[in-house]
């Protein structure tokens, strides 16, 4: 696996070069590796086996940066849980990906099946072996191993888990360095967390070129100004994030030419960027890089585009570009975007095993036209999934949440258009006076933070369409 392999190297060769920091821990690539290594052993020492799944219930950070390449050297694959998930959630995602082990810190959840081995890191007799060194018990796994199972919001109701093979992997570290022409010398912020496929870029593409990730202090994300400082104290060269976050930092976070003098490229996915936050961070700093990756988990990023600042006043919407990562594009009749390549995943987990498609191009649900330049054009989903804050959501999964509290019959949640999320969830729920705030509360423990509606509607009925399925046009208009 090329990740791997790139870890060796600078393991070997550049072992004083930092890898990853945070805060006031640091930690080189000698140290970074024999972390791993350590890290693989006590897995091997579990049990661990090529093929098997290794959850991770830790905060993004240098542990859970280093517990992931010890689960690939073992072969297995890790899943990246959400610390901030509600119990039942996790639970379900735990019985679905039946992992071998699962790494955290502290006591093994209540919440997690008697059958999955809690591995704790603060347990010093799991880590007192001595890192050897010894290249040659690293597992060579091949394109097609399942290398991480990502979990995204599903239509039906219940989370579901993309799977990445080692294919996919390499084929998007390869893309990226090369693309960004990321080297040594790049310090990368890391700020997306380890569930979401921007971490990808921050765990392995940094790694690959050598280059030093700087973990962004979580409370900064709320103080845009001194984010800014940050940036220009730890010398950052590169960040991947989402519009939303850049948007705010572009209103409030005083921007300006003479800022972030080491920031080279700013790469933004996840959600479309409203044209005028885009122009305002594009005229702020005008020195740097602005791309705009586009893609479903499932394909990781399919399509790109450089921002071109002398077009940005003739434009009414951003393009989100041409091929990357080696992807194969069309547009159906349908104006639908369909994908195949390496980029591709293997298919979602279910069952114990990847679900693999007999369909040779990926149907992403985007809809999508090309301009006169032959870019893409975003046009929004043809299904029902919101885009907010970077978060892919399905409105099923809420919607089956909601219409299980007691005095709810139905329920929608749409997408409220925001200029700082790109959109707000809203929910219309039908009921006999039902109760909003104890409504909250049951929604907090089955969804995760970002899943939860900002606003909620009461109304006496849904209204439906000739067909009887409901008229999610008329909800919006009536919310």
């Amino acid at each position: 696996m090329l990740i791997v392999d790139s870890l060796l190297k600078h393991h070997l060769y550049n072992p004083d070069r930092i890898a990853f920091s945070d805060g006031d821990r640091t930690l080189d690539y000698r140290s970074f590796f024999a972390h791993a290594e350590r890290t693989s052993n006590v897995l091997l020492h579990h049990g661990v086996r090529p093929g098997d799944r290794v959850a991770i219930l830790l905060p993004r950070g240098v542990d859970a940066a280093y517990c992931i390449y010890g689960i690939l050297f073992t072969g297995a694959c890790y899943i990246p849980l959400d610390i901030q998930n509600p119990a039942s959630r996790l639970s379900y995602i735990i019985d679905d990906v039946q992992p071998h082990c699962l790494i955290g810190s502290g006591d093994k959840p209540e919440w997690c099946s008697d059958n999955v081995e809690w591995i704790d890191i603060n347990n010093s007799e799991f880590f007192e072996d001595e890192p050897q060194s010894d290249t040659n018990v690293i597992y060579r796994s091949s394109p097609e191993d399942i290398a991480a199972i990502l979990y995204t919001s599903g239509s039906t109701g219940h989370p579901k888990g993309v799977s990445i093979s080692c294919r996919a992997m390499d084929a998007f570290v390869e893309w990226s360095a090369s693309t960004f022409s990321i080297n040594h010398d790049d310090r990368i912020a890391s700020l997306a967390p380890f569930h979401f496929d921007l971490s990808l870029f921050d765990l392995f593409t940094s790694v690959h070129c050598g280059a030093h990730t700087s973990f962004i202090p979580q409370s900064l994300t709320l103080a845009p100004g001194k984010l800014v400082a940050w940036f220009e104290e730890n010398a950052i060269t590169s960040w991947y994030t989402v519009p939303s976050i850049l948007g705010f930092l572009a209103m409030r976070g005083g921007l300006a030419p003479d800022r972030l003098p080491a920031m080279k490229r700013i790469l933004f996915a996840g959600e479309v960027f409203p044209l005028p936050g885009l122009t305002k961070l594009a005229n702020a700093l005008p020195n740097v890089e602005l791309y705009n990756l586009f893609g479903p988990t499932e394909t990781n990023v399919c399509t790109y585009w450089q921002v071109d600042r002398e077009r940005l006043n003739t434009l009414s919407a951003i393009p989100i570009g041409k091929a990357a990562c080696k992807a194969e594009l069309m547009v159906d009749a349908s104006g639908e975007l369909l994908v195949q390549g390496p980029c591709v995943m293997s298919g979602y987990w279910k069952n114990g095993d990847v679900q693999h498609s007999d369909q040779p191009w990926y149907h992403t649900g985007d809809r999508v036209s090309y301009n006169d330049q032959e870019e893409l054009l975003y046009h929004g989903r043809m299904d029902r999934m919101i885009k907010s804050s970077g978060y892919r959501i399905e409105p099923a999964e809420i919607e089956s949440v909601i219409n299980d509290f007691d005095q709810v019959e139905s329920s929608v949640v749409i997408g409220e258009s925001d200029p700082i999320s790109g959109n707000r969830l809203v929910a219309a729920v039908v009921g006999n006076g039902v109760d909003i705030e104890g409504m909250r509360a049951h929604l907090r423990q089955s969804l995760a933070a970002y899943m939860q509606p900002y606003r909620f509607v009461q109304l006496d009925e849904l209204p439906l369409l000739s067909n009887g399925k409901v008229d999610y046009q008329a909800v919006e208009g009536m919310i």
